[in-house]
């Protein structure tokens, strides 16, 4: 590819993401003009709009406790998740590699995922009281069924005859695994854990609101005792405007890193 097609190339790159921002920007001003209409004659403690939500939010991050709730919102939630991914990669792999012993198991997973977060909520409430175990138990359980499916469906998929010939060659298991399973789960992985990474904030809210006494949700319970409306639609946009940002700098970059050889084949 010369020179003359590679800036080419750049240009209509540019070109298509300046579009997209474009097109986004003008979402974003329509859902602004549509809350301000709708916000007009509505009382504040209903609806409040987009300038006094904007105040609101302004308050809270000059406030001495908005880092702090922030932090130890994501920490609950990392922490709940890394536990599922290492306990939902290692059940999936055994489950997937023991087809038998999966089956077994099988119906288990089926009700594990008919509990509600909500019922997980009233049980940590129980067993681990008002403290941070009783959010991180909350995610954990809400997250282990989605990666722990995930990669049982990606492993059940690995070419049996690979794994045979492995073992004619007399691999141990544990290699068998680490060079044959992990590459072949690894998309499985990533897609059940972007969705149990979202599942996890959401029901981490839902933990903290009953069962915590600082956090996001706490502060949320707070402010809608308090019908301070205001304050809980600054939260709710604090909380969508960092999941954008972890979406699109943090996932989406490491999924293009690591399933860059997807494009190398197919071009």
């Amino acid at each position: 590819m010369n020179q003359t097609s590679i800036s080419a190339v750049r240009v209509s790159a540019w070109r298509v993401l300046g579009g997209n921002a474009g097109r986004r920007l003008l979402l974003v001003a329509l859902l602004l003009a549509a809350w301000a209409f709708a916000a007009r004659g509505v009382p504040a403690y209903i609806l409040p709009g987009p300038a006094r939500v904007a105040d609101a939010l302004g308050r809270l991050v000059s406030s001495d406790t908005f880092w702090r709730d922030l932090g130890v919102t994501f920490w609950r939630v990392i922490a709940g998740f890394s536990l599922a991914a290492v306990a939902g990669t290692a059940l999936g792999l055994l489950f997937g590699s023991r087809r038998k012993l999966g089956e077994f198991f099988e119906p288990v997973l089926a009700v594990t995922n008919t509990i509600s977060s909500a019922i997980w909520a009233i049980f940590a409430i129980i067993w681990f009281g008002i403290s941070n175990a009783t959010t991180i138990f909350v995610v954990f359980m809400t997250a282990l069924p989605l990666i722990l499916t995930n990669v049982w469906q990606g492993a059940r998929s690995v070419r049996a005859d690979l794994v045979e010939l492995a073992r004619s060659f007399r691999m141990p298991p544990l290699r068998i695994l680490r060079t044959i399973y992990l590459p072949s789960i690894l998309p499985d992985f990533f897609s059940g854990a972007r969705l149990a990474f979202g599942f996890g904030w959401r029901v981490s809210l839902v933990a903290e609101t009953i069962g915590a006494s600082n956090g996001v949700g706490y502060r949320l319970r707070q402010a809608a005792d308090l019908v301070q409306t205001d304050q809980v639609f600054a939260w709710t946009i604090t909380l969508v405007g960092l999941m954008v940002l972890i979406e699109f700098c943090v996932l989406k970059p490491l999924e293009t890193h690591l399933f860059r050889w997807r494009r190398a084949a197919a071009d």
